[in-house]
Formats: structure tokens, sequence, C-alpha cells
């Protein structure tokens, strides 16, 4: 709260307390800017506050006088619930910026988790070389039409057929009889995709 804001409400306790009497003169500028330990111009400002509100009369030249003890009960109980006010609104204030921390914090949080499972899941994963013999069912069949991924989780990363090597082969490559499949896939799948490849 501004200094002078705090002056006006001492003033007005005293007041209230019966310290300044109504109609009574109270110190003038300078005094009261040494009693505070301020400018003249916070006093000047923290009376003009006071005069505003009906709780003092300022006369250039005469001085300060106290006006009114009920409108000084009234500056303090105003001053009190723009304090309650303020109080909430810094509190609201902190709220937010813990919520904007915490929520930075879970968001980096979250994407270490993820980075932390996709690592994990590729050292799960194994390479498997799985040869297709002439009675396979997937003998003239795409990689597509095989379903490699969608029944057992595996991704072919290259053929080798006739002594060459096909790397990344695209989703419509037919399997030929004798080709090798370099897959990688959980080993809990192994099993799985060599019966895909060769039931028998």
């Amino acid at each position: 709260m501004a200094r002078y804001v705090n002056i006006a409400i001492d003033i007005s306790a005293r007041i209230v307390r019966g310290e300044y009497r109504e109609g009574q003169k109270i110190f003038g500028r300078s005094s009261l800017a040494g009693k505070y330990n301020v400018s003249p111009e916070t006093i000047r400002r923290a009376l003009m506050l006071l005069q505003d509100t009906g709780v003092v009369n300022v006369t250039p030249g005469v001085g300060v006088a106290v006006r009114s003890k009920r409108a000084a009960e009234a500056f303090l109980s105003q001053s009190g619930q723009r304090q309650v006010l303020r109080d909430l609104q810094e509190r609201l204030h902190s709220l937010l910026r813990e919520r904007d921390r915490l929520n930075a914090e879970i968001e980096k949080l979250m994407n270490d988790l993820l980075d932390y499972t996709f690592k994990m899941a590729g050292r799960f994963q194994k390479i498997e070389e799985v040869k297709v013999t002439p009675c396979s069912p997937l003998v003239g069949k795409s990689l597509v039409e095989a379903e490699f991924r969608g029944k057992t989780g595996a991704t072919v990363l290259a053929i080798y057929r006739d002594g060459e090597e096909i790397v990344s082969p695209s989703a419509d490559t037919v399997i030929q009889a004798g080709d090798v499949l370099i897959m990688v896939v959980h080993p809990d799948m192994k099993d799985e995709l060599h019966r895909l490849v060769d039931p028998e």
C-alpha cells in the first residue's frame, strides 16, 4: 500500500481513538512530514485523501483541522475492505504463477516420459531374419497385404533377394520365395512372426 495511504489510515485511526477531536487543529504539513519521516508531498497527498473523504479540512494558511470522526471510521472501514481485496488479488496472482510453473513442469515431465518410453521400446525391439519358403502363404503378396505390423507389430527393414539388398522396401513390394526378410520385432512376437511367414 502507498505510504501516503498508510499515513491517512494512521491519522484516521488516531481520530477514531480520540487522540484528535472534531474541530481540533492537528499538526501542519511540515510537522507531519517530520513525524512520519516522509516528504511534504507525501503528507500533502495523505491530507488531500482525508479531505476528499470528509475526514479533515485543509485550509491554506490556517492548517489542518479534524472534520468528522464518523468519516474517519468510514474511511478506515473502506481501507480495510480495499486491503482485503488487494490481498485476495495478490494471492490469486501468486496461485496463477504457481499454476503456470506447475504446468510447465508437467509438460516437461510428459515429454521426458515419452522420450524415455520410445527409447525403452527401441531397446526391446530385436532384429530378426526370416526366410520365406516356397510354401509360405505370403509368396506373391505385397508387404501391405502381409500385414506384418497389424498382426505382429513387426517392421520390415530390408529384403535380401538374389544377393541384393532392398533397403526400406515400399509397401507394395511383392514377397517372393527365397526372400530373407530383415525385420524388427518385439521378442514376445518372434514366434508369431515365424508362424505368419511359414505356418509349418
